[in-house]
């Protein structure tokens, strides 16, 4: 099996600049160990809504990259001997490389790492932000105009929410209404990362045929990873981090394709939050690379 990686440069969702560079930097810092395909798909030149009382900002150019890039994640992802691994910009391009996995796999389950619940609705969010809305659309929770490219959402019922926290009222009842899992921070802390790791792949993994993994940096708390356009504080540490990606390697037989997302290059300070991305795609691609080698990994979790 080889790795292809996809670039996907765009920070729609939000209105912080940054996010959009962060894919670029990601890109070229893995050029020095990363040999195998890399596709850039370069957000389009536009300027973004200011409007601060806008619920839909950039909706239209954003469904608009959406698409292009869903159609470009269906055509890598057919390949049965590639594994994508999709580097954003933020949230919002997991919408398209999430549902074109479903496309491909059919039956698939979502484990999302997050600091933000990305659960809300164009009803609900309170800054307009469509980054918020990005799992909801994923696993089909309302907001079908983010993805009227694709009609089939990952269920609720195999998809898992992971390190999020500092929910809104309003959050928590669509989380509740929909019925998906969570994990919060303090879930985590109070259960460890190891069981909560195991409750994740266990729902995740329900009759599917392969699991979407998406990384965004807010998972991190923004004392370790400063580089963030919307900080969630609260969070884990790194160390937590390297657990997780040990286990994950761990089930990389079950993992359909990888996207990570949300590192703000403008926001970092002394390149810290920089090398923790570079360290975690470092060991994904170890780990499918190991995989083309050695064949079905023996799980240590």
């Amino acid at each position: 099996m080889k790795t292809s990686i996809l670039s996907a440069q765009a920070d729609l969702g939000i209105n912080v600049d940054g996010d959009q560079q962060g894919s670029l930097q990601l890109i070229n810092d893995i050029r020095g160990f990363f040999k195998g395909e890399i596709k850039e798909l370069v957000e389009p030149n536009i300027i973004k809504s200011r409007n601060l009382s806008d619920r839909r900002k950039n909706e239209y150019e954003l469904n608009r990259y959406n698409t292009t890039l869903y159609e470009k994640e269906v055509e890598m992802k057919s390949d049965d001997d590639t594994f994508v691994i999709t580097i954003g910009g933020d949230e919002t391009v997991s919408i398209a490389s999430a549902l074109a996995t479903k496309q491909v796999k059919k039956d698939v389950g979502l484990i999302y790492f997050t600091g933000a619940s990305l659960f809300d609705t164009f009803e609900t969010t309170q800054n307009g932000n469509i980054k918020d809305l990005t799992i909801a659309a994923i696993t089909g929770y309302k907001t079908k105009e983010l993805r009227y490219y694709h009609e089939d959402p990952i269920p609720v019922a195999r998809s898992v929410i992971v390190g999020c926290r500092e929910l809104t009222q309003s959050q928590k009842e669509n989380l509740r209404y929909s019925g998906i899992q969570y994990f919060t921070a303090q879930d985590i802390k109070e259960q460890g990362i190891e069981e909560v790791m195991e409750k994740a792949f266990e729902i995740a993994n329900i009759k599917t045929k392969g699991i979407h993994i998406v990384f965004s940096m807010t998972f991190i708390d923004p004392e370790y990873a400063p580089a963030v356009s919307e900080p969630k504080f609260d969070g884990l540490d790194e160390s937590v981090v390297t657990t997780i990606n040990e286990i994950v390697t761990q089930h990389i037989d079950e993992i359909a394709s990888y996207d990570f997302v949300a590192f703000n290059p403008l926001r970092d300070e002394n390149r810290k939050t920089e090398q923790i991305a570079v360290n975690i795609l470092a060991q994904i691609i170890n780990a499918i690379n190991y995989k083309s080698k050695v064949g079905k990994i023996e799980r240590k979790y």
